[in-house]
């Protein structure tokens, strides 16, 4: 069933007019944290592995979120890579990574 399979979203948040654009990129990334989530923070956005419901309710946590603590204007960009069977980001990372 596709609503259940996995799927990877690359998120990138751009807050807009906050001079504390680092610490809103922070607070962001927790919230991806406490989601539970498979996630992987790379220099310029976090991808994220879950279901689609899963990922679009954090994305919505995060805009919600991001405006009503002293963000006044965001832009989130989204790559999403969807299949009709589970990504894994560690099946994509495997060969370029000793550890995983």
């Amino acid at each position: 069933m596709l609503n259940k399979t996995k799927i990877n979203v690359a998120i990138q948040l751009l807050p807009i007019g906050s001079n504390t654009t680092l610490e809103t990129i922070d607070k962001a990334i927790n919230l991806i944290q406490d989601s539970n989530l498979k996630y992987i923070v790379c220099p310029f956005e976090t991808v994220v592995e879950g279901s689609y419901s899963e990922i679009f309710s954090l994305v919505d946590l995060i805009r919600t979120t991001t405006l009503q603590n002293g963000c006044p204007e965001l832009i989130i960009n989204l790559k999403i890579h969807a299949s009709t069977s589970d990504l894994n980001i560690n099946d994509k990372l495997i060969k370029y990574n000793h550890n995983a």
